[in-house]
């Protein structure tokens, strides 16, 4: 398993026999003040440090399980390009449902009748956001865990890296039992046995699809992106108004206001799962940007893309229904040009 997960790319280190932990460092590791940073025994090929001293290297390979069967198999997340949801199913008390998604308002029309694992929180989470949930997502490489739990494996472009998080944590959190595996953790490889049981591969797939686009922007909305991305909704609204309207030969503030307004608050919907008006603010927001284009502020396309990015952030999932209408909304728009500062 350990040569298999090499093969595909992703960096293996040694978790101790029947355990899903790293074997101990040895003697020198553990003295105080001790780093993994200028540690020599990482580049003398020893498993120390854990997922630090995770490697591709087929000879390494070879003598770390060679020398122990037993040895389970980890995969560095961060290395690896991997972000994997980590799906729990243990029973502690159900939380108070402002903890369930943190940073979603989940009304109290939401029937949470039943609601008792993390299966059911990414559930409500994907179904929110009118998305396919994960743990039934048979393109991607699943994995059960020996306690019920699942793994849904994802790869992400090099270009971004995102951190881990635990589901019950009060800072960065997806969902209430369910963790995220990704830069400076890992993760227990298919086909690895602990005294607890067998990681087992659900389906038939066995390669991690590309992480899904509105799980992607859950994690960067819940603070898992250790890269933002290069053009942030909505922090970046009023910088790109202002080049939008400075592109389109204008050169007005109060230009880049009304635009920076009309679809920051298309944005903001994405602190609400649902409802907050969402089609009303958009239809609104691409009225007033019509009559912005009609008079001359705004380009018709770049401002179409402004408002399609901010609908993507607010409401990933419903990319054909919002362009609908952000085209209607303009079209109504254009019939009426915004007038500012006398501008023709």
């Amino acid at each position: 398993m350990a040569r298999w997960c090499a093969r595909s790319g992703w960096p293996v280190h040694p978790l101790a026999p029947r355990r899903k932990t790293p074997p101990a460092n040895c003697a020198a590791c553990h003295a105080p003040g001790h780093s993994h940073v200028d540690c020599p025994c990482v580049p003398a090929g020893r498993w120390c440090h854990g997922f630090h001293a995770a490697t591709l290297d087929p000879e390494r390979i070879r003598s770390w399980w060679g020398s122990d069967p037993r040895l389970g198999v980890a995969v560095a997340c961060g290395p690896a390009n991997l972000v994997v949801i980590d799906v729990d199913a243990h029973g502690p008390s159900v939380p108070t449902r402002d903890r369930l998604l943190p940073g979603i308002a989940i009304g109290d029309d939401v029937d949470l009748t039943g609601l008792a694992t993390g299966f059911h929180t990414l559930a409500l989470l994907a179904a929110l956001r009118g998305a396919p949930d994960p743990a039934a997502d048979e393109d991607t490489l699943r994995v059960r865990t020996p306690s019920g739990g699942l793994h849904v494996w994802y790869r992400t472009p090099p270009s971004r890296r995102w951190l881990c998080s635990t589901g019950s944590s009060t800072g960065r959190a997806l969902a209430w039992q369910v963790d995220v595996r990704a830069g400076g953790g890992y993760i227990v490889a298919p086909g690895t046995v602990t005294h607890a049981g067998t990681y087992t591969p659900v389906g038939s797939c066995r390669v991690p699809a590309l992480l899904p686009t509105w799980l992607a922007l859950e994690l960067e909305r819940t603070g898992h992106a250790d890269r933002p991305a290069a053009t942030p909704v909505p922090a970046a609204v009023p910088s790109r108004a202002r080049e939008a309207v400075a592109a389109a030969g204008g050169h007005r503030e109060a230009a880049a206001r009304v635009l920076a307004k009309a679809v920051q608050e298309v944005a903001d919907c994405a602190a609400t799962a649902f409802g907050a008006g969402f089609n009303e603010k958009l239809n609104r927001a691409a009225f007033t940007v019509g009559g912005l284009v009609a008079a001359g502020h705004l380009a018709s396309g770049e401002g179409e893309r402004l408002l399609l990015d901010a609908a993507r952030y607010a409401r990933p999932g419903h990319e054909q229904r919002s362009l609908a209408t952000i085209r209607a909304g303009m079209a109504a728009g254009v019939v009426r040009p915004l007038r500012l500062g006398g501008r023709p």
